[in-house]
């Protein structure tokens, strides 16, 4: 009997599917597009060349071109856009909510207003964790 938190491998969209038109920026271990399920104008997703299922199993060198070029297309964004901020996400394994298991990272353009309390950004991962300044002791 499966168990559903580990559904079987289904081919991998970025090394099946990925159409070299959608392609808006690339390097020499990474390349970039718009994200098929955007949560703002401008998602994209920064994708290892090499299918490997977690960031932490790409070579130090295939790691820093992948930041290479998040940060190269932010400043591409930066200037499109002009967002007044940006959430940058990797989630690294099915507990941390990891999806397609090829390493990707979500660069996502944000607007003041866009929600109506940005505070916590990443930390919404875990709602209840979520609003540390509300902590006892907690930071403001």
């Amino acid at each position: 009997m499966s168990d559903p938190a580990d559904p079987p491998e289904l081919p991998c969209p970025f090394c099946e599917r990925l159409e070299e038109g959608r392609l808006v920026a690339q390097s020499e271990h990474a390349v970039a597009f718009p994200d098929g399920y955007p949560v703002s104008p401008g998602h994209h997703l920064v994708v290892s060349r090499r299918h490997a299922a977690d960031f932490f199993e790409l070579s130090a060198e295939e790691q820093a071109d992948l930041w290479r070029l998040v940060a190269e297309l932010r400043e591409t964004l930066r200037h499109e856009l002009r967002p007044d901020g940006f959430n940058v996400g990797l989630n690294a394994g099915r507990a941390a909510g990891q999806t397609v298991m090829h390493v990707h990272v979500h660069l996502i353009p944000r607007w003041a207003g866009d929600v109506d309390d940005p505070r916590g950004g990443v930390r919404w991962v875990v709602p209840a964790k979520a609003r540390y300044w509300e902590w006892e002791g907690g930071a403001e």
